[in-house]
């Protein structure tokens, strides 16, 4: 889909990948109702820009977001759901509310939000973006619970995609680590997995993805190659799995 005077709402636009997506769309004459909690450090984009505080793991909160909208814009024809988060660490615990809150923010908030378009634009062209991220492919050691969202997402996807009998388009986006604060605040000074990948790179081709309607969106082509190569060599994602859990490991017994 063109971004031309299209309606987008973007989540996670204050930091990261959705500052930079913000960045890009700014060559466009497109109106973007720029989603952060942090709304402060949403500026300098000029007016196509609408800053807007809202959790979106609320439900409440995400109703009201496309109600100011509609109110603002008329109606939605893009909706990129960029905002989620990790969490690195040992599970010792059991903590219901630990969990709820990841699977409310990286998991239910994208597909309500494919829901809400896809109610909104009955007989019209639309279009829903869910960054999804590689480790919904690839184990992780030390973010069990966040891939197991992004896993989540991944399924959903891959599925309603054969599903779909109107005229929407739904994206998933599978990036591989960025070098932005989101490892940071998993937790302290936690492992990285490698390789890493610059914000820019990702916003350049997540735009150019939902420009071609893609369906897979791979900001690594590195990534992309490897999918292939895994099914031919089943091996390789344990062996990089092995690595990754031995800098967990190192991390957990710095911090005890």
């Amino acid at each position: 889909m063109n971004f031309k005077d299209k309606n987008i709402i973007l989540t996670g636009a204050s930091s990261g990948i959705g500052n930079e997506i913000l960045k890009k769309l700014s060559v466009y004459d497109a109106n973007v109702i720029a989603v952060g909690r942090n709304v402060e450090k949403i500026k300098n984009f000029g007016d196509y820009v609408i800053p807007y505080s809202c959790d979106v793991s609320n439900k409440e909160e995400m109703d009201k977001l496309f109600e100011y909208a509609i109110t603002t814009l008329g109606h939605v024809d893009i909706f990129i759901a960029n905002a989620g988060f990790a969490y690195c660490e040992e599970m010792l615990e059991p903590d219901w509310g630990h969990i709820e809150a990841i699977f409310k923010t990286n998991v239910i908030s994208p597909i309500y939000a494919f829901e809400k378009m896809k109610k909104l634009n009955m007989g019209k062209e639309y279009h829903v973006a869910i960054t999804c991220s590689a480790v919904s492919k690839v184990p992780l050691p030390g973010y069990s619970l966040y891939c197991s969202t992004k896993s989540a997402v991944d399924g959903f996807g891959r599925v309603h995609n054969y599903e779909i009998r109107d005229k929407g388009r739904l994206s998933l986006i599978y990036p591989i680590a960025t070098s932005t604060n989101f490892f940071k605040r998993a937790g302290d000074k936690a492992p990285v997995p490698w390789p890493v990948q610059a914000p820019d790179k990702v916003a350049e081709s997540i735009i150019k993805g939902i420009e071609k309607n893609k369906k897979s969106i791979y900001p690594s082509k590195a990534y992309a190659v490897t999918l292939g190569l895994n099914r031919i060599l089943p091996f390789l994602y344990p062996i990089y799995a092995r690595i990754q859990a031995k800098k967990f490991i190192k991390w957990i017994e710095t911090k005890s």
